[in-house]
């Protein structure tokens, strides 16, 4: 079974769908359906497997998938495209309960 998430970034619109799928919680495989181009060209250009250690068990904006949203993302560093696909992997390969989070705004 596949470890599935949906995350909407917010204003931009760009919802965002990953699947990461493990048989053994060390490699992953990630699929992403987005409306954002850079979040999709991402998975082409580098891949659509990792191992989950080397996607999580890192400090705060480390790793693949945040080396290549710093080099090719649009400028916008609270985007929470990349910490989604993080929780998904951690959450696929049993590094951290699959649990919903938010950032809420209180007017």
């Amino acid at each position: 079974m596949a470890t599935e998430v949906t995350i909407n970034p917010g204003v931009c619109g760009f919802i965002t769908d990953v699947v990461a799928s493990s048989e053994d919680d060390m490699e992953v495989k990630i699929s992403i359906t987005s409306g954002c181009e850079p979040v999709e060209r991402m998975i082409k250009e580098l891949g659509d497997t990792y191992i989950s250690h080397d996607v999580c068990l890192l400090k705060p904006g480390q790793g693949p998938i945040y080396d290549y949203a710093s080099k090719s993302y649009p400028p916008h560093c609270a985007c929470p495209i990349p910490a989604g696909i993080t929780k998904a992997v951690e959450a696929e390969c049993h590094l951290a309960l699959p649990r919903d989070s938010y950032i809420n705004f209180k007017k």
